[in-house]
């Protein structure tokens, strides 16, 4: 019987989520999960997490439980910094659901959950800085989905007219990001998410 890994690590900003690339000039110029650890190479991330954004990726080194967590039922929880000061009806419009690009097509996206942050959360700094805040206030939301078209977040936050300016992944089920730094590696026992439901569907991620 093969005894799988499973692996939780702080995707740090600027990386993408895959191990290599086959591309010469990509391969040069980009950053990859293999430069953080020494990963078996069965190991696969379950979801992904863009270049830009940071937090929780799950890796396991087993299809099944890959594909038990990338359910639809499965909720991801977001911490988004967002240009400006979200009104009421921003956030109303984010929680039952707005209409974005997705594959060249429109797409209504399912209800959320979302609530303003009353503090900055306690997050490690970025590799990169934000803008400067005399172009304006920023502010941060939690926007917790059970879907994940590409870069759906930050599509979702644009088109309520408050554009994403840093993102974190900072739960996936009940497993949270928690006292962890950019590029830390976790290796787990088990990787489970308790918060599914009986009905399935797939999650690409962020």
């Amino acid at each position: 019987m093969t005894e799988h890994r499973h692996f939780l690590l702080y995707k740090p900003y600027g990386y993408l989520s895959q191990f290599m690339s086959n591309n010469a000039r990509e391969a040069r110029k980009k950053k990859f999960l293999g430069d953080l650890h020494d990963f078996p190479a069965e190991t696969m991330a379950v979801g992904r997490l863009d270049e830009h954004s940071e937090g929780l990726l799950l890796l396991t080194t087993d299809g099944r439980v890959s594909e038990r967590i990338r359910r639809k039922d499965v909720e991801k929880e977001y911490y988004a910094q967002v240009d400006g000061l979200p009104t009421d009806e921003a956030i109303i419009q984010l929680q039952e659901g707005i209409e974005i690009a997705h594959r060249s097509v429109l797409y209504q996206t399912l209800p959320a959950r979302v609530r303003r942050l009353d503090a900055d959360p306690n997050l490690p700094a970025r590799g990169q800085k934000i803008r400067d805040e005399r172009h304006g206030p920023t502010s941060w939301v939690s926007i917790i989905v059970t879907e994940g078209k590409f870069r759906q977040v930050r599509k979702m936050t644009a088109a309520a007219g408050y554009p994403t300016l840093r993102l974190v992944r900072v739960r996936v089920g009940s497993i949270w990001l928690t006292d962890m730094q950019p590029g830390e590696v976790r290796e787990v026992p088990e990787l489970t998410a308790p918060d599914e439901a009986a009905e399935s569907g797939t999650d690409a991620g962020e």
